[in-house]
């Protein structure tokens, strides 16, 4: 190490201002601080120094991200081997992971190397640093997707995230949209037919190797029952083959790494004990999907004519679509979420609230997590502004008591 640290040490003059690969430092720059820590320090007046910089910040997020992504690639080769009646030569769980890995790591890899291209090109024109914040962006988009995902189509939703959704608003710590969230929209309404909610991620050899098992997601049932009581949405979901212990496991399709609930509860352990995310946001969106899961079950009592989606009991919300993948790794995104304490919880409630309110309302679009998190990522600064003018109204009047008294 300590020759490529000399090697790293002699090269930099090269790289810096005034040097012969002047425009070529922020890619330096990335693989220096990916193999060593920056020797740089501050100048100037008195500061704060914590263990904990953005570079580790993102790490430990794509850490958290490691459990959905091995279930993610385990479930695509058991689906594939399912539905193809594939005999494993390997154990099962070994097989499963090697089918498994030749149709999810193509997606990533793609996502990778498309999206890191324009994040270099846009640090090149601008003579800013790489920032490690596509680490993070560049692994949760491909989990956001079906492995029947066209290669061709992540490179288009993945250069639509970066450069619309981060780069144009100035860069990470910039951007106003959760990146990868923004990528998955784009694909969502520009391409819906193969990454709708009636995409399976079972996969069927014969034809395109990317063809699919077309069939109903959980949303998809429960949007679609006739009116009636909660009997009648769990027994279309029964008959569908769905229980709530079969969501909860994540065996059956979806998107790669949103479908298992324990996974998930890792990563989420695992940000909660690191600091890195808000648990007032998570809490508040669970409290906003049960009130308003509740208030729907109401609403339904009151009249019969509504579907029967309103009567599902508020816990299979918790397991059907993306609420916990996106409340855990997309709405505590720091940038794009609310920054005041209050404001989280006010952003988080929201994003529970609109979730269930899109879900059972909207007849054209059954998955509200999506949308619900890119509408407050737009609403979050008005909500800190609300929160911070409240503060100062509330300091100001105490001021003006303490002036009056004295």
């Amino acid at each position: 190490m300590k020759f490529l640290l000399h090697q790293l040490e002699t090269l930099a003059p090269h790289f810096e201002k005034g040097g012969k690969f002047e425009k070529l430092y922020p890619i330096f720059e990335a693989g220096d601080t990916f193999l060593f820590s920056p020797a740089d320090t501050t100048k100037g007046s008195t500061h704060v120094r914590d263990a904990i910089d953005l570079k580790r910040v993102m790490i430990m997020v794509v850490v958290a991200l490691i459990p959905c992504t091995l279930f993610g690639i385990w479930n695509a080769g058991h689906q594939y081997l399912y539905v193809n009646q594939i005999e494993s030569v390997l154990p099962p769980f070994l097989d499963a992971m090697f089918h498994g890995s030749l149709i999810v790591l193509p997606i990533i890899f793609v996502s990778y190397a498309v999206g890191g291209l324009w994040e270099v090109l846009f640090c090149v024109i601008r003579k800013h640093e790489i920032n490690e914040g596509f680490l993070v962006t560049g692994l949760l988009f491909p989990l956001t997707l079906p492995p029947t995902i066209p290669l061709w189509q992540v490179a288009v939703g993945i250069s639509f995230g970066v450069v619309i959704g981060k780069e144009i608003f100035g860069g990470t710590g910039f951007n106003v949209l959760n990146p990868a969230l923004t990528a998955r929209a784009f694909l969502f309404f520009a391409y819906p037919v193969q990454i709708s909610g009636d995409v399976w991620t079972k996969l069927v050899d014969g034809g395109s190797p990317l063809a699919g098992w077309s069939s109903a997601t959980p949303l998809s049932v429960a949007s679609a029952s006739l009116p009636g009581g909660a009997d009648t949405v769990l027994a279309d979901l029964n008959s569908a083959g769905y229980t709530f212990m079969s969501m909860f496991n994540g065996m059956e399709g979806g998107s790669i790494g949103e479908t298992a609930v324990i996974p998930i509860l890792i990563g989420l352990v695992i940000l909660l004990i690191t600091g890195i995310a808000s648990w007032r946001i998570m809490i508040a969106g669970v409290i906003g999907l049960v009130v308003t899961g509740l208030l729907m079950n109401g609403v339904g009592l009151m009249d019969d004519g509504f579907k029967a989606f309103c009567h599902l009991p508020f816990w299979y919300h918790f397991v059907m679509g993306s609420f916990l993948f996106g409340i855990v790794f997309m709405a505590t995104d720091p940038v794009s979420a609310a920054a005041t304490n209050e404001g989280k919880w006010i952003y988080g409630f929201l994003i529970g609230f609109l979730t269930v309110i899109i879900r059972v309302a909207n007849p054209a679009y059954a998955e509200g997590v999506m949308l619900s998190i890119l509408f407050m990522n737009v609403m979050a600064p008005l909500i800190d502004w609300f929160v911070v003018e409240r503060h100062l109204k509330r300091r100001n009047a105490k001021i003006g008591e303490f002036s009056y008294a004295s």
